[in-house]
Protein backbone atom coordinates (compact mmCIF):
# COMPACT_ATOMS: atom_id res chain seq x y z
CA UNK A 1 0.00 0.00 0.00
CA UNK A 2 1.04 3.63 -0.45
CA UNK A 3 1.93 5.54 2.70
CA UNK A 4 2.30 9.28 3.02
CA UNK A 5 5.99 10.10 2.41
CA UNK A 6 6.65 11.45 5.91
CA UNK A 7 5.73 8.08 7.44
CA UNK A 8 8.90 6.60 5.93
CA UNK A 9 11.18 9.43 7.06
CA UNK A 10 12.87 10.49 10.27
CA UNK A 11 11.73 13.50 12.28
CA UNK A 12 14.83 15.46 13.30
CA UNK A 13 15.02 19.08 14.46
CA UNK A 14 11.37 19.73 13.51
CA UNK A 15 11.83 18.46 9.97
CA UNK A 16 10.99 15.24 8.20
CA UNK A 17 14.23 14.14 6.58
CA UNK A 18 15.42 11.09 4.59
CA UNK A 19 17.37 8.50 6.54
CA UNK A 20 21.12 8.59 5.82
CA UNK A 21 21.40 4.87 6.49
CA UNK A 22 20.68 2.55 3.56
CA UNK A 23 18.99 -0.18 5.64
CA UNK A 24 15.19 -0.52 5.46
CA UNK A 25 12.63 -2.61 7.33
CA UNK A 26 9.47 -4.25 6.00
CA UNK A 27 6.25 -4.24 8.03
CA UNK A 28 3.14 -6.33 7.36
CA UNK A 29 -0.52 -6.31 8.30
CA UNK A 30 -0.91 -9.25 10.73
CA UNK A 31 -4.62 -9.60 9.97
CA UNK A 32 -4.08 -10.53 6.31
CA UNK A 33 -0.26 -10.82 5.96
CA UNK A 34 -0.15 -8.11 3.28
CA UNK A 35 2.89 -5.87 2.92
CA UNK A 36 2.32 -2.45 4.46
CA UNK A 37 5.73 -1.00 3.56
CA UNK A 38 9.25 -2.15 2.79
CA UNK A 39 10.67 1.35 3.23
CA UNK A 40 10.74 1.86 7.01
CA UNK A 41 14.06 3.60 7.71
CA UNK A 42 16.60 2.34 10.21
CA UNK A 43 18.31 5.36 11.76
CA UNK A 44 22.08 4.83 11.73
CA UNK A 45 25.01 6.57 13.36
CA UNK A 46 24.79 9.73 11.26
CA UNK A 47 21.06 10.04 11.91
CA UNK A 48 21.47 9.54 15.64
CA UNK A 49 24.29 12.10 15.70
CA UNK A 50 22.09 14.63 13.89
CA UNK A 51 19.25 14.10 16.36
CA UNK A 52 21.54 14.31 19.39
CA UNK A 53 23.16 17.48 18.03
CA UNK A 54 19.73 19.07 17.57
CA UNK A 55 18.65 17.94 21.05
CA UNK A 56 21.85 19.33 22.58
CA UNK A 57 21.20 22.71 21.00
CA UNK A 58 17.57 22.62 22.11
CA UNK A 59 18.63 21.97 25.71
CA UNK A 60 21.38 24.59 25.78
CA UNK A 61 21.11 27.42 28.28
CA UNK A 62 19.36 30.35 26.67
CA UNK A 63 17.51 28.20 24.12
CA UNK A 64 13.77 28.80 23.59
CA UNK A 65 12.97 25.58 25.44
CA UNK A 66 15.10 26.45 28.47
CA UNK A 67 13.73 30.01 28.58
CA UNK A 68 10.14 28.81 28.38
CA UNK A 69 8.07 29.47 31.49
CA UNK A 70 6.56 26.50 33.26
CA UNK A 71 3.04 27.56 32.41
CA UNK A 72 4.05 27.90 28.75
CA UNK A 73 5.48 24.39 28.77
CA UNK A 74 2.30 23.18 30.45
CA UNK A 75 0.09 24.74 27.78
CA UNK A 76 2.29 23.35 25.01
CA UNK A 77 1.97 19.79 26.32
CA UNK A 78 -1.78 20.26 26.76
CA UNK A 79 -2.03 21.38 23.12
CA UNK A 80 -0.17 18.26 22.10
CA UNK A 81 -2.63 16.13 24.11
CA UNK A 82 -5.54 17.89 22.40
CA UNK A 83 -4.00 17.13 19.00
CA UNK A 84 -3.62 13.47 19.95
CA UNK A 85 -7.29 13.39 20.83
CA UNK A 86 -8.33 15.15 17.62
CA UNK A 87 -6.28 12.68 15.55
CA UNK A 88 -6.80 9.52 17.59
CA UNK A 89 -8.80 7.68 14.91
CA UNK A 90 -6.02 8.25 12.39
CA UNK A 91 -3.29 7.31 14.87
CA UNK A 92 -5.21 4.19 15.84
CA UNK A 93 -5.52 3.17 12.20
CA UNK A 94 -1.74 3.42 11.79
CA UNK A 95 -1.16 1.26 14.85
CA UNK A 96 -3.81 -1.22 13.73
CA UNK A 97 -2.10 -1.65 10.36
CA UNK A 98 0.90 -3.44 11.83
CA UNK A 99 -0.28 -4.47 15.33
CA UNK A 100 -3.78 -5.70 14.49
CA UNK A 101 -5.40 -4.62 17.74
CA UNK A 102 -9.15 -3.78 17.50
CA UNK A 103 -9.71 -0.08 18.19
CA UNK A 104 -12.93 -0.49 20.16
CA UNK A 105 -11.29 -2.85 22.60
CA UNK A 106 -7.66 -2.51 23.72
CA UNK A 107 -6.82 0.05 21.02
CA UNK A 108 -9.12 2.80 22.28
CA UNK A 109 -8.00 2.35 25.87
CA UNK A 110 -4.36 2.49 24.84
CA UNK A 111 -4.78 5.81 23.05
CA UNK A 112 -6.98 7.29 25.77
CA UNK A 113 -4.26 6.36 28.28
CA UNK A 114 -1.71 8.29 26.21
CA UNK A 115 -3.87 11.40 26.03
CA UNK A 116 -4.57 11.28 29.77
CA UNK A 117 -0.88 10.79 30.49
CA UNK A 118 0.22 13.95 28.68
CA UNK A 119 -2.50 15.94 30.46
CA UNK A 120 -1.58 14.42 33.80
CA UNK A 121 2.08 15.43 33.56
CA UNK A 122 1.25 18.86 32.14
CA UNK A 123 -0.67 19.40 35.37
CA UNK A 124 2.42 18.55 37.42
CA UNK A 125 4.61 21.27 35.94
CA UNK A 126 3.83 23.98 38.51
CA UNK A 127 3.47 21.47 41.36
CA UNK A 128 6.69 19.45 41.24
CA UNK A 129 8.37 21.49 43.94
CA UNK A 130 11.84 21.25 45.38
CA UNK A 131 12.68 21.30 49.07
CA UNK A 132 14.29 23.57 51.62
CA UNK A 133 15.73 23.01 55.08
CA UNK A 134 16.20 25.38 58.03
CA UNK A 135 19.48 27.20 58.55
CA UNK A 136 20.04 26.00 62.11
CA UNK A 137 23.61 25.04 61.19
CA UNK A 138 24.36 28.35 59.49
CA UNK A 139 23.50 27.11 56.00
CA UNK A 140 20.18 27.65 54.28
CA UNK A 141 19.60 24.59 52.14
CA UNK A 142 17.63 24.36 48.87
CA UNK A 143 17.14 21.24 46.78
CA UNK A 144 16.08 21.81 43.18
CA UNK A 145 14.79 19.27 40.64
CA UNK A 146 16.99 19.78 37.59
CA UNK A 147 16.26 18.21 34.18
CA UNK A 148 18.77 15.60 33.04
CA UNK A 149 19.12 16.72 29.43
CA UNK A 150 18.55 14.33 26.52
CA UNK A 151 16.16 11.51 27.37
CA UNK A 152 15.77 8.63 24.91
CA UNK A 153 12.63 6.52 24.99
CA UNK A 154 12.89 3.06 23.43
CA UNK A 155 9.37 1.68 23.29
CA UNK A 156 7.79 -1.73 22.59
CA UNK A 157 5.39 -2.67 19.83
CA UNK A 158 2.44 -3.81 21.91
CA UNK A 159 1.12 -0.42 23.09
CA UNK A 160 2.85 2.20 20.92
CA UNK A 161 1.12 5.45 21.84
CA UNK A 162 0.68 4.75 25.55
CA UNK A 163 4.36 3.85 25.73
CA UNK A 164 5.30 7.13 24.02
CA UNK A 165 3.32 9.04 26.62
CA UNK A 166 4.72 7.16 29.62
CA UNK A 167 8.24 8.12 28.57
CA UNK A 168 7.88 11.45 26.77
CA UNK A 169 5.32 13.19 29.00
CA UNK A 170 7.31 13.21 32.29
CA UNK A 171 10.56 13.95 30.42
CA UNK A 172 9.11 16.99 28.66
CA UNK A 173 7.18 18.17 31.72
CA UNK A 174 10.42 18.38 33.71
CA UNK A 175 12.21 20.33 30.96
CA UNK A 176 14.20 17.59 29.26
CA UNK A 177 14.40 17.07 25.51
CA UNK A 178 13.24 13.76 24.09
CA UNK A 179 14.24 11.32 21.34
CA UNK A 180 11.76 8.55 20.56
CA UNK A 181 12.82 5.20 19.11
CA UNK A 182 9.69 3.14 18.31
CA UNK A 183 9.66 -0.58 17.75
CA UNK A 184 10.43 -1.76 14.23
CA UNK A 185 7.20 -3.80 14.35
CA UNK A 186 4.85 -0.83 14.88
CA UNK A 187 6.63 2.34 13.66
CA UNK A 188 3.95 4.21 11.71
CA UNK A 189 2.05 5.93 14.50
CA UNK A 190 5.29 7.26 15.99
CA UNK A 191 6.41 8.53 12.59
CA UNK A 192 3.16 10.48 12.30
CA UNK A 193 3.73 12.33 15.59
CA UNK A 194 6.16 14.79 14.01
CA UNK A 195 3.33 16.70 12.37
CA UNK A 196 1.59 17.04 15.72
CA UNK A 197 4.85 18.16 17.35
CA UNK A 198 5.05 20.95 14.76
CA UNK A 199 1.41 21.91 15.11
CA UNK A 200 1.64 22.02 18.91
CA UNK A 201 4.60 24.43 18.66
CA UNK A 202 7.50 22.54 20.22
CA UNK A 203 10.83 24.27 19.51
CA UNK A 204 13.21 22.44 17.16
CA UNK A 205 15.07 19.51 18.68
CA UNK A 206 12.80 19.09 21.69
CA UNK A 207 10.78 16.09 20.48
CA UNK A 208 12.33 13.92 17.74
CA UNK A 209 11.50 10.51 16.23
CA UNK A 210 14.04 7.98 14.96
CA UNK A 211 12.58 4.79 13.56
CA UNK A 212 14.86 1.78 13.48
CA UNK A 213 15.72 -1.56 15.02
CA UNK A 214 17.90 -2.73 17.88
CA UNK A 215 20.97 -1.16 16.32
CA UNK A 216 19.35 2.29 16.58
CA UNK A 217 18.47 1.69 20.21
CA UNK A 218 22.03 0.61 20.96
CA UNK A 219 23.41 3.81 19.42
CA UNK A 220 21.20 5.85 21.72
CA UNK A 221 22.02 3.72 24.77
CA UNK A 222 25.75 4.11 24.12
CA UNK A 223 25.75 7.79 23.18
CA UNK A 224 27.83 9.93 25.48
CA UNK A 225 25.46 12.89 25.27
CA UNK A 226 22.26 11.00 26.05
CA UNK A 227 21.57 11.46 29.76
CA UNK A 228 18.88 8.82 30.27
CA UNK A 229 17.34 5.86 28.48
CA UNK A 230 13.88 4.61 29.34
CA UNK A 231 13.41 1.16 27.82
CA UNK A 232 10.50 -1.27 27.71
CA UNK A 233 11.04 -4.72 26.23
CA UNK A 234 12.57 -8.11 26.88
CA UNK A 235 14.94 -9.00 29.72
CA UNK A 236 17.76 -9.76 27.29
CA UNK A 237 17.42 -6.43 25.50
CA UNK A 238 17.06 -4.58 28.80
CA UNK A 239 20.30 -6.06 30.07
CA UNK A 240 22.01 -4.99 26.85
CA UNK A 241 20.70 -1.45 27.32
CA UNK A 242 22.00 -1.38 30.89
CA UNK A 243 25.43 -2.60 29.81
CA UNK A 244 25.57 0.01 27.05
CA UNK A 245 24.54 2.75 29.46
CA UNK A 246 27.10 1.69 32.06
CA UNK A 247 29.93 1.33 29.57
CA UNK A 248 29.33 4.77 28.08
CA UNK A 249 28.57 7.68 30.39
CA UNK A 250 26.72 5.94 33.25
CA UNK A 251 23.47 7.39 31.94
CA UNK A 252 20.34 6.94 33.99
CA UNK A 253 18.28 3.88 33.02
CA UNK A 254 14.66 2.89 33.57
CA UNK A 255 13.84 -0.66 32.51
CA UNK A 256 10.40 -2.28 32.29
CA UNK A 257 11.04 -5.85 31.22
CA UNK A 258 7.84 -7.83 31.39
CA UNK A 259 6.40 -10.43 33.69
CA UNK A 260 4.60 -13.67 34.37
CA UNK A 261 1.86 -12.26 36.56
CA UNK A 262 0.27 -14.58 39.13
CA UNK A 263 -3.46 -14.27 39.80
CA UNK A 264 -4.33 -15.89 43.14
CA UNK A 265 -8.01 -16.83 43.56
CA UNK A 266 -9.00 -17.79 47.11
CA UNK A 267 -12.06 -19.88 47.93
CA UNK A 268 -14.06 -16.87 49.17
CA UNK A 269 -13.48 -14.77 46.05
CA UNK A 270 -16.30 -13.32 44.02
CA UNK A 271 -16.13 -15.91 41.28
CA UNK A 272 -17.61 -13.85 38.45
CA UNK A 273 -15.27 -10.94 39.19
CA UNK A 274 -12.20 -13.18 39.37
CA UNK A 275 -13.04 -14.93 36.10
CA UNK A 276 -13.64 -11.64 34.28
CA UNK A 277 -10.37 -10.04 35.38
CA UNK A 278 -8.31 -13.17 34.76
CA UNK A 279 -9.77 -13.71 31.28
CA UNK A 280 -9.58 -10.07 30.20
CA UNK A 281 -6.07 -9.81 31.59
CA UNK A 282 -4.94 -12.59 29.27
CA UNK A 283 -6.94 -11.85 26.11
CA UNK A 284 -6.50 -8.08 25.87
CA UNK A 285 -4.23 -7.38 22.89
CA UNK A 286 -4.06 -11.15 22.32
CA UNK A 287 -2.07 -11.57 25.53
CA UNK A 288 0.64 -9.25 24.26
CA UNK A 289 0.84 -7.13 27.40
CA UNK A 290 3.59 -7.18 29.98
CA UNK A 291 1.27 -7.62 32.95
CA UNK A 292 -0.98 -10.30 31.42
CA UNK A 293 -2.57 -12.61 34.00
CA UNK A 294 -0.77 -15.62 32.56
CA UNK A 295 -0.27 -17.62 35.81
CA UNK A 296 -3.57 -18.38 37.56
CA UNK A 297 -3.75 -20.20 40.90
CA UNK A 298 -7.11 -21.30 42.30
CA UNK A 299 -7.72 -22.64 45.80
CA UNK A 300 -8.63 -26.32 45.58
CA UNK A 301 -12.13 -26.01 47.11
CA UNK A 302 -13.37 -23.93 44.17
CA UNK A 303 -10.99 -25.12 41.45
CA UNK A 304 -13.53 -27.12 39.43
CA UNK A 305 -16.20 -24.41 39.64
CA UNK A 306 -13.74 -21.70 38.64
CA UNK A 307 -12.38 -23.73 35.75
CA UNK A 308 -15.80 -24.38 34.30
CA UNK A 309 -16.57 -20.65 34.21
CA UNK A 310 -13.04 -19.75 33.08
CA UNK A 311 -12.98 -22.16 30.13
CA UNK A 312 -16.50 -21.12 29.11
CA UNK A 313 -15.37 -17.49 29.06
CA UNK A 314 -12.39 -18.38 26.88
CA UNK A 315 -14.62 -20.19 24.43
CA UNK A 316 -16.78 -17.07 24.22
CA UNK A 317 -13.71 -14.94 23.58
CA UNK A 318 -12.78 -17.13 20.61
CA UNK A 319 -16.09 -16.10 19.02
CA UNK A 320 -15.11 -12.43 19.03
CA UNK A 321 -11.75 -12.98 17.37
CA UNK A 322 -11.36 -11.67 13.85
CA UNK A 323 -10.48 -8.81 11.55
CA UNK A 324 -9.65 -5.84 13.80
CA UNK A 325 -11.34 -3.53 11.31
CA UNK A 326 -14.74 -5.17 11.88
CA UNK A 327 -17.31 -4.03 14.44
CA UNK A 328 -17.65 -6.22 17.53
CA UNK A 329 -14.23 -7.84 17.26
CA UNK A 330 -12.35 -7.95 20.58
CA UNK A 331 -9.31 -10.09 19.77
CA UNK A 332 -7.09 -9.60 16.76
CA UNK A 333 -4.01 -11.45 15.53
CA UNK A 334 -0.62 -11.54 17.18
CA UNK A 335 1.75 -8.94 15.82
CA UNK A 336 3.67 -10.80 13.10
CA UNK A 337 4.80 -14.13 11.69
CA UNK A 338 7.74 -14.44 14.08
CA UNK A 339 5.51 -13.98 17.13
CA UNK A 340 2.89 -16.31 15.66
CA UNK A 341 5.42 -19.09 15.08
CA UNK A 342 6.95 -18.60 18.51
CA UNK A 343 3.63 -18.86 20.38
CA UNK A 344 2.36 -21.80 18.33
CA UNK A 345 5.64 -23.65 18.91
CA UNK A 346 5.35 -23.04 22.66
CA UNK A 347 1.79 -24.40 22.71
CA UNK A 348 2.64 -27.43 20.58
CA UNK A 349 5.78 -28.24 22.54
CA UNK A 350 4.00 -28.00 25.90
CA UNK A 351 1.15 -30.22 24.71
CA UNK A 352 3.43 -32.81 23.11
CA UNK A 353 5.77 -32.93 26.13
CA UNK A 354 2.89 -33.35 28.56
CA UNK A 355 3.83 -30.18 30.42
CA UNK A 356 0.13 -29.58 31.10
CA UNK A 357 -3.37 -30.37 29.92
CA UNK A 358 -4.60 -28.17 27.07
CA UNK A 359 -8.24 -27.48 27.95
CA UNK A 360 -9.23 -25.00 25.28
CA UNK A 361 -7.81 -22.98 22.39
CA UNK A 362 -4.31 -23.06 21.02
CA UNK A 363 -5.64 -23.53 17.51
CA UNK A 364 -4.66 -21.43 14.55
CA UNK A 365 -7.17 -19.88 12.20
CA UNK A 366 -6.82 -21.23 8.71
CA UNK A 367 -6.31 -18.75 5.91
CA UNK A 368 -4.60 -15.41 6.11
CA UNK A 369 -3.67 -13.68 9.32
CA UNK A 370 -1.71 -14.56 12.46
CA UNK A 371 -4.67 -15.57 14.62
CA UNK A 372 -4.31 -17.85 17.65
CA UNK A 373 -7.29 -18.88 19.74
CA UNK A 374 -6.56 -18.10 23.43
CA UNK A 375 -5.25 -21.26 25.10
CA UNK A 376 -5.59 -22.55 28.65
CA UNK A 377 -3.34 -25.23 30.15
CA UNK A 378 -4.13 -26.76 33.53
CA UNK A 379 -2.05 -28.84 35.94
CA UNK A 380 1.21 -27.64 34.44
CA UNK A 381 4.58 -28.76 35.69
CA UNK A 382 6.36 -26.15 37.80
CA UNK A 383 9.55 -26.78 35.82
CA UNK A 384 7.95 -26.39 32.39
CA UNK A 385 8.89 -23.46 30.20
CA UNK A 386 5.21 -22.66 29.59
CA UNK A 387 4.83 -22.22 33.36
CA UNK A 388 7.99 -20.24 34.04
CA UNK A 389 8.67 -18.07 30.98
CA UNK A 390 6.82 -15.06 29.63
CA UNK A 391 5.03 -16.11 26.45
CA UNK A 392 3.65 -12.71 25.41
CA UNK A 393 0.71 -14.31 23.70
CA UNK A 394 -2.78 -15.64 24.51
CA UNK A 395 -1.69 -18.57 26.69
CA UNK A 396 -2.54 -19.08 30.37
CA UNK A 397 -1.56 -21.77 32.86
CA UNK A 398 -3.96 -22.59 35.71
CA UNK A 399 -3.06 -24.62 38.78
CA UNK A 400 -4.61 -25.35 42.15
CA UNK A 401 -3.24 -24.58 45.61
CA UNK A 402 -4.29 -25.43 49.14
CA UNK A 403 -2.88 -22.96 51.66
CA UNK A 404 -1.88 -19.35 51.94
CA UNK A 405 1.67 -20.30 52.84
CA UNK A 406 1.94 -22.50 49.75
CA UNK A 407 0.65 -19.91 47.30
CA UNK A 408 2.91 -17.14 48.53
CA UNK A 409 5.91 -19.38 47.95
CA UNK A 410 4.71 -20.43 44.48
CA UNK A 411 3.74 -16.92 43.41
CA UNK A 412 7.22 -15.68 44.35
CA UNK A 413 9.03 -18.59 42.70
CA UNK A 414 9.71 -16.61 39.52
CA UNK A 415 12.36 -14.33 38.10
CA UNK A 416 9.58 -11.85 37.34
CA UNK A 417 7.93 -9.42 39.73
CA UNK A 418 5.89 -6.96 37.68
CA UNK A 419 2.30 -7.53 38.76
CA UNK A 420 0.10 -9.90 40.72
CA UNK A 421 -3.56 -10.17 41.65
CA UNK A 422 -5.20 -11.40 44.87
CA UNK A 423 -8.89 -12.30 44.74
CA UNK A 424 -10.59 -12.61 48.12
CA UNK A 425 -13.33 -10.93 50.16
CA UNK A 426 -11.23 -11.12 53.33
CA UNK A 427 -9.48 -7.74 53.54
CA UNK A 428 -7.01 -8.95 56.16
CA UNK A 429 -5.91 -11.82 53.95
CA UNK A 430 -5.81 -9.51 50.92
CA UNK A 431 -3.44 -7.12 52.67
CA UNK A 432 -1.36 -9.91 54.19
CA UNK A 433 -0.85 -11.79 50.93
CA UNK A 434 -0.34 -8.68 48.81
CA UNK A 435 2.42 -7.61 51.19
CA UNK A 436 4.09 -11.01 50.97
CA UNK A 437 4.08 -11.24 47.17
CA UNK A 438 7.29 -9.88 45.64
CA UNK A 439 5.88 -7.64 42.91
CA UNK A 440 5.96 -3.99 41.94
CA UNK A 441 2.17 -3.83 41.66
CA UNK A 442 -0.47 -6.02 43.31
CA UNK A 443 -4.16 -5.75 42.49
CA UNK A 444 -6.75 -6.78 45.04
CA UNK A 445 -9.78 -8.23 43.27
CA UNK A 446 -8.27 -7.01 40.01
CA UNK A 447 -5.20 -7.61 37.85
CA UNK A 448 -3.52 -6.37 34.66
CA UNK A 449 -4.33 -2.73 35.20
CA UNK A 450 -2.50 0.43 36.29
CA UNK A 451 -3.20 3.83 37.81
CA UNK A 452 -1.76 7.00 36.29
CA UNK A 453 -1.03 8.51 39.69
CA UNK A 454 0.82 5.49 41.10
CA UNK A 455 4.26 4.10 40.24
CA UNK A 456 4.42 1.20 37.81
CA UNK A 457 7.39 -1.14 37.47
CA UNK A 458 8.78 -4.43 38.61
CA UNK A 459 11.06 -6.18 41.05
CA UNK A 460 13.67 -8.83 40.24
CA UNK A 461 14.22 -9.21 36.49
CA UNK A 462 11.04 -7.36 35.65
CA UNK A 463 13.02 -4.16 35.68
CA UNK A 464 14.59 -1.17 37.37
CA UNK A 465 12.89 2.08 38.28
CA UNK A 466 9.30 3.20 37.99
CA UNK A 467 7.04 4.92 35.49
CA UNK A 468 3.84 6.88 36.23
CA UNK A 469 3.04 9.13 39.15
CA UNK A 470 5.55 11.46 40.75
CA UNK A 471 8.16 8.70 40.57
CA UNK A 472 8.47 9.24 36.80
CA UNK A 473 9.22 12.93 37.39
CA UNK A 474 11.93 12.02 39.88
CA UNK A 475 13.40 9.57 37.36
CA UNK A 476 13.69 12.39 34.81
CA UNK A 477 15.40 14.86 37.13
CA UNK A 478 18.54 15.20 39.20
CA UNK A 479 18.31 16.71 42.69
CA UNK A 480 20.70 19.66 43.01
CA UNK A 481 21.56 20.88 46.50
CA UNK A 482 22.33 24.56 47.10
CA UNK A 483 24.10 25.40 50.37
CA UNK A 484 23.84 29.08 51.25
CA UNK A 485 26.34 30.23 53.90
CA UNK A 486 24.64 32.81 56.11
CA UNK A 487 27.75 33.48 58.25
CA UNK A 488 30.13 35.38 55.97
Amino acid sequence: MDLEPHLTQLFINNQYVPCRNYKKISVFNPANESLVSDQIPVAGEEDVEAAVEAATEAFALGSPWRRMLGIERRDLILRFADLLEANKDFLASLTRLTLGVPFNHFGKGEIDTAIACFRYYAGWIDKFAGRNFPADDGFYKIVRNEPLGIVAGIIPWNSPLASVALKAAPALATGNVFILKPSEKTPLMSAALGKLVLEAGFPPGVFQVLTGDGSTGELLARHMKVAKVSFTGSIASGKAVQVAAASSNLKRVTLELGGKSPAVVFNDANLANAVKWCVDGLTNNSGQICFASSRVYVQEEIFDTFMEAYVTAFKSKAKVMGDPEEEGVEIGPVVDEAQYNRVINIIDSARDAGDGTLLVGGKTRYGKGYFIEPAVFSHTKDTASIYREEIFGPVAVVNRFSSEEEIIKRANDSKYGLMAGVFTQDINRALRVSSAIDSGVVGINCISTVSMSCPFGGTKESGIGREMGIDALRACTEPKTLLINLDF
